[in-house]
């Protein structure tokens, strides 16, 4: 196992790994911006280094700072986390090219899945079903004649998009003309990548993934599926496990071409392959993602399984000692960001009350305090509150109890735990017949 491993992230990412490597009797060292000084991930950890300023291009992204503060500590492993470096291939090809290991799939692996055309190359390889649309990237001239044929609405991706970025809805060919040359040109500016191609626009589709981890030598285990239809302009804001419209057939069909996808390409590490359901129950594969996801509490809340664990067992070459994986129970995670519930509009300040959820099946994952003041310059991601029930009726009462306890107040600080009530008492989210298009629509 390793000595000692640098957290290459922040929040309450970087204390969820802190708090798994004291556990494997492993030291850490947590990075820092000038901004995060007082943040819990510095107080918890052994060791600190200030990387730079508040802006993330010059702290949290800058590869040489981060490098230079593995190489100070000696560290001999380096854990990223999820946003920031943790799918750059880059970051990784200099992370083991200086002899310290990254906490995560290889460099090449990260490259393969991060370009969505030659991911979709792999899973129409191993039976995946893809979304109608084009094979590769298109030109005005191709895009032109693709939508026509699959017809209207479509959707444009960035190749090398990601996170929700990169998406453009189009209903129609004079939106394509319009489009088409601007979301090139953002996704050169985002990306360094203009291509762009086409699917069909699924309606009121539900957003599934598959959770998985591989030991890269051969070994993939499939912990289940997870449910994030509940998002705001392609974030995330609720995910559940499992998913209620999906049947247990349905879910071994999609988990052995998930494992055979993983198998494909020789992944390592906990990473998630991700689904369009449409209304008939149809799934149409979108992209893998090839880190920890901020949601995978729920998938181990089910399954008992530390993920974030196995993350560094694996990458110390443990084999994975996971076979037939028992799901029991049901579990919905809420993201508390500071953010107002009506408008969404980023809502920073200090935190004067703070009192975080309690009980049975209920789990906060946090870094915040009270006294400490929110920062501007990053995610809205406050706390994750977690519940677990024995089926998902006593998950959303459970859900509505431990929200109505979240307390955090203060100055300029307002947080969207009235959002979270409005949509567990919606009979749409009860039912479960909500589809990521449902938020937009709550809001009319």
């Amino acid at each position: 196992m390793f000595e000692k491993v640098l957290i290459a992230n922040r929040g309450e990412i970087a204390v969820r790994a802190i708090r798994a490597c004291r556990e494997l009797g492993i030291k850490t060292v947590a990075i820092y911006s000038e901004a995060d000084r007082d943040s819990m991930h510095v107080k918890l950890a052994d060791e600190s280094v200030c990387i730079g300023p508040a802006e993330p291009s010059k702290s949290y992204l800058d590869i040489p700072s981060i490098m230079s503060a593995a190489e100070i500590s000696m560290v001999d492993a380096i854990y990223p986390g999820y946003g920031f470096l943790a799918e750059n291939p880059k970051f990784a090809e200099i992370s083991q090219k200086s002899g310290i290991k990254f906490v995560g799939p290889s460099a090449d692996t990260l490259e393969l899945i991060g370009n969505k055309l030659k991911a979709k190359e792999v899973a129409r390889k191993v039976g995946l079903p893809l979304v109608p649309g084009s094979e590769g990237a298109v030109d005005l001239s191709d895009a032109i004649e693709v939508a026509r044929e699959i017809g209207y609405p479509v959707v444009l991706k960035a190749a090398s998009g990601g996170g929700g970025r990169g998406i453009r809805i189009v209903m129609n060919e004079k939106e394509l003309l319009e489009k088409l040359p601007v979301a090139m040109h953002e996704a050169e500016l985002s990306f360094g990548d203009d291509r762009i191609y086409v699917e069909k626009f699924i309606i009121r589709p539900k957003h599934v993934e598959f959770q998985i981890l591989a030991d890269g030598k051969g070994k993939v285990v499939s912990l289940g599926e997870r449910e994030c239809s509940i998002q705001r302009r392609h974030q995330k804001l609720i995910e559940e496990s499992p998913c209620v419209a999906v049947n247990e057939d349905k879910r071994r069909e999609i988990e052995q071409r998930v494992i055979r996808f993983c198998e494909e390409i020789g992944y390592e590490g906990a990473g998630t392959v991700e689904f369009l359901m449409d209304e008939g129950g149809e799934f149409y594969f979108m992209e893998m993602n090839g880190r920890i996801q901020v949601e995978h509490p729920v998938s181990e809340m089910i399954t008992g399984t530390d993920i974030v664990k196995w993350q560094f067992k694996v990458a110390a070459g443990e084999e994975l000692e996971i076979s037939d994986v028992e799901r029991r129970g049901y579990a919905i995670e809420f993201r508390i960001n500071a953010e107002d519930p009506d408008t969404f509009a980023p809502s920073p300040g200090l935190i004067e009350e703070l009192f975080l959820p309690g009980g049975m099946g209920v789990r906060v994952d946090t870094h915040i305090y009270q006294g400490y003041a929110v920062p501007p310059n990053y995610d809205s991601l406050l706390a994750k509150v977690i519940v677990w029930g024995k089926d998902r009726e006593e998950a959303i009462s459970r859900g509505l109890r431990a929200l109505e306890e979240v307390r955090i107040s203060g100055r300029g600080l307002k947080v969207n735990t009235e959002f979270h009530k409005r949509v567990l008492l919606s009979r749409e989210f009860r039912e479960g017949n909500h589809h990521i298009g449902f938020v937009e629509e709550m809001l009319i």
